[in-house]
């Protein structure tokens, strides 16, 4: 395969104006870098999914007024300590918490975890930033 390909791509007209002004705001000369550095990332962030091992950070925003979150989630992060390495909780407000739970292992085992997660009454937000690993 070349070093560089090229090839068209079709955008909407209203995320090509975002691009243009995108592009103003932050001083970046390259439409063609910007969506390299896009799709690098996109590909960075799913390809966890593929199923091999993955590490990274699981963040939650629950409300802990929610009767019985804040054990359902200790106990699932406790169903989970084969790929739960470390969780850091942080008080945002007087009812809003977040978790940022530390993962290293099978990507479909934290899969699992993600689903059960976002089950549990009271979370509000799960967003995930995982990576596949080497081993």
């Amino acid at each position: 395969m070349p070093n560089n390909t090229r090839f068209g791509v079709y955008i909407p007209g209203d995320l090509a104006s975002e691009i243009e002004e995108f592009l103003k705001k932050t001083g970046l000369k390259s439409k063609s870098r910007l969506i390299q550095e896009a799709l690098r990332l996109f590909i960075a962030e799913h390809g966890w999914e593929s199923g091999r091992n993955t590490a990274g950070i699981i963040g939650v925003i629950y409300n802990h007024h929610v009767k019985g979150v804040d054990s359902r989630l200790t106990d699932v992060q406790h169903d989970y300590r084969d790929v739960v390495v470390s969780t850091l909780h942080v008080h945002l407000t007087h009812k809003l918490c977040m978790l940022a739970i530390v993962v290293k292992g099978a990507a479909p085992r934290i899969k699992e975890l993600i689903s059960e997660i976002m089950s549990i009454e009271g979370v509000m937000n799960v967003r995930q930033i995982l990576l596949l690993t080497e081993e």
